[in-house]
């Protein structure tokens, strides 16, 4: 729902403005919402869309010994005594869990179901053929958990014309631990004559009922003998669980999605779902626009520049803008700044520590790390160790002292630390 406005425009007035429309924007926007605050999120939708749809809580550490957990609540109890000051250190378990339910929640109501087990960590099979460890997983991805788990005869089945996923590089990758893995291709309905195929276009024409009685009918010489089929990312945009049954009910037997490489459905699904049910919650989006200058200066509120024409006045701010790919952070030869507030980033004190001498070394890149420093309240902090402006929170990945890709930890750092700056906004309030 992008607005225009010109600049002669009276500026825009909320309680709560939302940089950033990522993970940890989207959901401290649903958090606000839920309680009341007025609220108006800006952002280019830059780092959702490239999400693999998976809901990632905590699966890895320590890092440098790769220990993985099949209990991500205790996983997250480990780090905290480990790492204190973490993010995660800064939220009690109840806050998270909380987070988690309502994200999940909502997410439903919007028609994206998720499969999950409370208190353990699932597996999925990726476009590599690897196994990733997540905490939760649209339900269209749900019996490739059950029948990798099993290891029961499976085939995956790939689409001519479609770059990025190959059913034959998946089997061949699994061959020793899953001898009933199996490869085939189909030709997606009405797409013969292209030589390239693409995710978004298949999955919304999936959500035609004739289109998903012809892709039925090719697929159905290809379901025999086996437990269950696995197929790229495609079973629909905005009724992904109702196309994946009503597959599964012409072919009688389970289907599975498998997330190609980004930018994919599932993160598209996901920026669509927040994009559409937002605003019914009345948060006001302002997308495909950036915020581009910031003014302080007022002692209760904010001034905010966003794109070319339009001014925003906010009494309090969550800067969710993410890392270099979200522009949250950017980075020149001597350091890495932050890129509204130009506020102090906690990184390694020369840029010859930035990164190790071995690309995969276990323990990680420093870089990784390098964030916003906050308080408890999430409340970035300045040089003199001290909150910036008693407002003005921080979410998400632009945090510091957290390496989420490896820790496998990101959508759940995301939302509990969204929650928790909505929550110490909340408190400050009164």
């Amino acid at each position: 729902m992008q607005q225009t406005h010109r600049k002669t425009d009276p500026p825009q007035r909320c309680e709560l403005l939302v940089i950033g429309a990522g993970m940890a924007g989207m959901a401290a926007a649903l958090f606000a919402a839920r309680r009341g605050i007025d609220t108006i999120l800006v952002g280019e939708s830059s780092e959702i869309i490239f999400a693999s749809g998976l809901m990632d809580l905590m699966g890895v550490h320590p890092l440098a010994q790769k220990r993985v957990w099949h209990d991500p609540w205790a996983a997250i109890r480990r780090l905290c005594r480990d790492l204190p000051a973490h993010p995660y250190a800064h939220i009690p378990e109840a806050g998270i869990r909380r987070a988690l339910e309502t994200v999940f929640s909502f997410l439903e109501s919007a028609g994206l179901r998720y499969f999950r087990r409370p208190q353990r960590n699932c597996r999925v099979l990726t476009a590599l053929g690897s196994e990733k460890i997540t905490y939760g997983v649209p339900r269209t991805m749900a019996a490739g958990v059950q029948v990798l788990e099993r290891k029961k005869p499976c085939r995956i089945v790939d689409i001519q014309g479609l770059k990025g996923f190959s059913s034959r590089l998946i089997v061949r990758a699994r061959h020793r631990s899953w001898p009933g893995l199996d490869a085939a291709r189909i030709v997606f309905p009405g797409m013969q004559d292209r030589t390239e195929v693409y995710a978004e276009q298949m999955a919304r024409a999936l959500e035609v009922p004739r289109q998903r009685e012809e892709l039925a009918r090719v697929l159905a010489p290809h379901v025999k003998g086996v437990a269950a089929v696995g197929m790229p990312a495609i079973f629909g945009m905005y009724h992904s669980d109702a196309v994946c049954r009503d597959l599964e009910q012409r072919l009688g037997v389970p289907l599975f999605e498998i997330p190609t490489f980004p930018p994919c459905v599932p993160g598209l699904r996901l920026k669509e779902a927040f994009e559409r049910r937002l605003p019914e919650l009345g948060v006001r989006l302002i997308t495909g626009k950036r915020v581009v200058s910031a003014d302080v200066s007022q002692s209760n509120g904010f001034a905010f520049g966003v794109g070319d024409d339009l001014a925003v006045a906010a009494d309090a701010a969550v800067l969710a803008s993410g890392r270099f790919l979200g522009k949250g952070l950017w980075a020149d030869r001597r350091r890495v700044r932050e890129s509204l507030f130009d506020l102090p980033v906690c990184q390694p004190d020369s840029r010859r520590r930035w990164h190790r001498r071995t690309f995969l070394d276990s323990r990680g890149h420093p870089l990784n790390r390098a964030g916003l420093e906050i308080d408890a309240r999430f409340r970035p902090l300045g040089t003199g160790g001290r909150p910036v402006h008693r407002r003005l929170y921080a979410a998400g990945s632009i945090l510091a002292h957290q390496d989420w890709m490896r820790a496998k930890c990101g959508s759940g750092l995301s939302i509990a630390s969204a929650w928790a700056a909505v929550e110490a906004f909340i408190r400050e309030r009164g």
